[in-house]
């Protein structure tokens, strides 16, 4: 009697093509998120080894410089915001102060213009026009030769201002900005662990880019321009990111200094911080398009690596959940499956926690902050695709009225 061969029965054609197709997605998705976090900032230190500038800055460079802000009914910080700046270690003739009260309904104009000093200038903006019209108008009446842009809830260490300017003794550089420091956000539901692990790769992009004098876009409570390289900035826009792109694209370096930080007060619910990534992110992809003749080689590359991989994290994300769902049938990806169901878990978890206490656990935090701020830059995405527009927004109230709980820290910087 002759041996019986056993057969084995031929996966499914169509089980196999979903499989396929699931690792295909798995990959482009895991390879997007380790490129965007780990892979972009290795392309800049891989360059930096062949391509560098120095690093210079002269502590007895002082050029006048005309300080610029913002305010848009800011009465909790207006008035030390303005003291903090006056008293900043620099030559008190060669700094004066100029700040754009954009229609505001509170208490805003009062408090500025009782400040006694020659320094000081208040500009009333009767209809409201957003933060672009008001830096545009300021720009208009300084005249310092450096303007230097801060918010009104933004503390600054006295030394930050003449470590900035003193890049500017070289002609080459154009623009130097410096990083926020959360230190503010003592019991923040998004912005403890959170924000800390954002900014913490924030702060090692800018120190890679700044090696190549192409710091991509600055930090908007901190950063500084010759005034002559000034052109009106675009309302719909973020001048923090218009200014870098035209300065370098005129020719000029773009630096990061790492001594000059700011302190600001993060939002403070989940809401917020989505609704701050919306806006961010729909300023970003307007600016992409309107200034798309500024991101040629390796500013192409830059942008595309570190603004549009960023605002569409929630794509690779969802790319690694639903390929691990379609491939449970493998231990492997079933655990994996587990890991990120567990993680959005969390995040959801965290929500309700900071809608019920109006605190988060710090275990929470991180899976909160990621699906947040993803889901917002997402939602920004669309907005710009669609039309709508950011010229004039609210800035959420409790990330006001620092002044107590900053004093201290910001002699820390």
């Amino acid at each position: 009697m002759g041996t019986r061969v056993r057969q084995t029965r031929p996966r499914p054609l169509r089980n196999r093509s979903v499989t396929d197709l699931a690792l295909v997605a798995f990959w482009t998705g895991l390879l997007w998120v380790a490129y965007t976090y780990a892979g972009y900032p290795i392309l800049l230190w891989l360059i930096g080894l062949v391509s560098r500038v120095r690093p210079e800055s002269w502590d007895d460079f002082l050029p006048s410089v005309s300080v610029l802000i913002s305010a848009r009914n800011e009465e909790q910080d207006i008035g030390w915001k303005v003291a903090e700046t006056l008293a900043w270690d620099y030559p008190p003739e060669r700094l004066d102060v100029l700040v754009a009260s954009d229609a505001s309904e509170d208490r805003t104009d009062e408090i500025v213009q009782a400040i006694e000093d020659p320094r000081v200038m208040l500009v009333r903006m009767e209809k409201r026009g957003g933060k672009g019209r008001a830096l545009n108008r300021l720009a208009e009446l300084a005249h310092g030769e450096v303007l230097f842009f801060t918010d009104a809830n933004a503390h600054i260490a006295p030394h930050c201002l003449s470590r900035m300017v003193g890049h500017f003794a070289n002609p080459k550089v154009g623009c130097v900005t410096g990083h926020s420091y959360s230190g503010l956000a003592e019991g923040s539901p998004v912005a403890e662990t959170g924000t800390v692990v954002y900014w913490g790769h924030e702060l090692l992009v800018k120190s890679l880019e700044s090696r190549l004098g192409s710091v991509l876009a600055c930090d908007g409570a901190i950063f500084c321009i010759p005034r002559s390289l000034y052109s009106p900035v675009s309302p719909e826009l973020a001048n923090d990111l218009e200014l870098p792109l035209r300065i370098y694209h005129a020719g000029y370096q773009v630096r990061f200094e790492p001594q000059a930080r700011v302190l600001e007060k993060d939002t403070v619910s989940p809401s917020q911080e989505f609704s701050r990534r919306r806006r961010i992110c729909a300023q970003g992809v307007l600016a992409m398009i309107r200034l798309q003749r500024t991101l040629r080689g390796m500013r192409a590359i830059q942008f595309l690596s570190c603004k549009v991989s960023r605002w569409l994290t929630a794509v690779p994300m969802a790319l690694l959940l639903l390929s691990s769902a379609a491939m449970m049938h493998r231990p492997f990806f079933a655990a994996l499956f587990a890991l990120q169901a567990a993680f959005y878990i969390a995040a959801v978890a965290g929500v309700i926690q900071a809608a019920r206490t109006g605190s988060v656990n710090k275990l929470l935090s991180v899976p909160l902050y990621v699906a947040v701020s993803s889901l917002g830059a997402l939602a920004g995405v669309f907005d710009a695709l669609r039309g709508r527009r950011f010229d004039v927004w609210e800035s959420p109230a409790l990330t006001r009225g620092i002044r107590d709980r900053a004093l201290g820290a910001v002699r820390t910087l």
